[in-house]
């Protein structure tokens, strides 16, 4: 059987302007005001594609009968909603239309409500609104408004095909749209094994602790400082791979009895732990950069890299 491996490929990023999504209106009351949406966030994620590694060609996915193993023509393909196991009623384009929400370019808001009472678990994706130049004065009006309360409209929006429940507030001298779950999309927590406040209360004293562990790790948000690590780790290593042509350097895979040691007893001492916290706290710096690896360093790692490879090499064929 032929082995499918996993082939990189990453989108460049360019500097580009951004582009209006959808146009419309934001009304409260008797005032609208002429907008544009466009997407708050990016996500600039490592696109990995299965390869076959006979010939590092594209694996393709087919439309194939669950029963016959045929594959199935596009016009033959129909949505359908499986009610019970093995049992489907098929839906038409012409029904799906039917009862897809009535396109509208309108955010009405509804009402007004205060943007703490809403649960940051309803976030879901930001958007930024935009006046054109007809709406300038009445967006300004909007987002002082806004700043001043405290508040969030809530309003119903339809984007492409689809209905979405939505907070207009503002960050900064931007309005945001966030798109909103709907509460029947969050799951409860009402079946989780959470510890009962009575059998499992802290101490005093280790609330205090905590407490003061807490103000000690204390520090200023400043988002800019978090990064996406793995992300930035795995584009390198890709790079370092295509520069060479050969297999870099084996990653670390860490200590196979750290998990022993962890589940080696269900009791700890809590006071304890949260003692050399507070103590060690003071002595750690809030960001550590990682260090630069010198030239001579590369080459050591190239070659140790290389005693690696040879080790398994030679550990597999006496094993044949």
């Amino acid at each position: 059987m032929a082995k499918t491996f996993i082939l990189w490929h990453v989108e460049c990023e360019e500097e580009f302007m951004p582009r209006a999504i959808w146009k419309g209106t934001i009304a409260f009351g008797l005032v609208n005001i002429p907008v544009s949406l466009y997407s708050a966030d990016t996500r600039p994620d490592i696109q990995l594609h299965l390869v076959d590694s006979r010939d590092r060609a594209r694996v393709r996915y087919e439309r194939v009968n669950a029963d016959t193993g045929e594959e199935v023509p596009w016009e033959a393909m129909v949505k359908g909603f499986e009610y019970e196991k093995g049992h489907y009623v098929l839906l038409s384009e012409e029904e799906m239309e039917a009862v897809k929400p009535k396109l509208s370019k309108t955010v009405s808001i509804d009402d007004f409500v205060s943007l703490e009472e809403i649960d940051p678990l309803l976030f879901d994706k930001p958007y930024f609104l935009e006046p054109d130049k007809r709406g300038q004065r009445a967006y300004a009006l909007l987002r002082s408004t806004l700043k001043k309360t405290g508040k969030a409209g809530i309003a119903k929006v339809v984007i492409r095909t689809r209905e979405y429940l939505t907070a207009v507030f503002v960050r900064g001298e931007v309005i945001v749209m966030m798109l909103l779950r709907f509460p029947q999309e969050l799951q409860s927590a009402a079946k989780l094994d959470l510890p009962d406040d009575q059998t499992q209360e802290p101490k005093k004293r280790e609330v205090e602790l905590a407490a003061q562990l807490v103000e000690s790790m204390t520090v200023k948000w400043e988002p800019e400082r978090y990064h996406d690590d793995y992300r930035q780790a795995l584009m390198e290593y890709i790079e370092k791979k295509v520069q060479s042509g050969e297999t870099a350097a084996d990653v670390s895979e860490g200590d196979d009895n750290d998990d022993a040691e962890s589940d080696s007893g269900n009791v700890v001492d809590l006071m304890d732990y949260l003692k050399r916290s507070v103590e060690g706290a003071g002595k750690k710096p809030v960001a550590k950069k990682a260090a630069k690896k010198t030239p001579t360093a590369k080459k050591n790692a190239t070659k140790k890299a290389k005693k690696t490879v040879a080790k398994k090499a030679a550990k597999a064929k006496r094993s044949a």
